[in-house]
């Protein structure tokens, strides 16, 4: 936590079936992004997700 709030150091981001990449939220851990890229993902729903700190280019 820094003095202008908690530190959301990880995302969790969706890459559509076109490869459009959104950002779907950001969170403290990244237990707390994995879980809900898991529930996103459990939906059935063709997109990916994924989770990646902030700073950390995508592979």
């Amino acid at each position: 936590m820094t003095e202008s709030g908690p530190v959301l150091a990880w995302l969790v981001i969706r890459q559509d079936d076109n490869g459009n990449r959104y950002r779907v939220g950001r969170y403290a851990t990244e237990d707390e992004a994995q879980k809900i890229a898991d529930s996103l993902d459990d939906r059935g729903h063709k997109q990916l997700y994924w989770v990646e700190r902030i700073g950390t280019p995508a592979l």
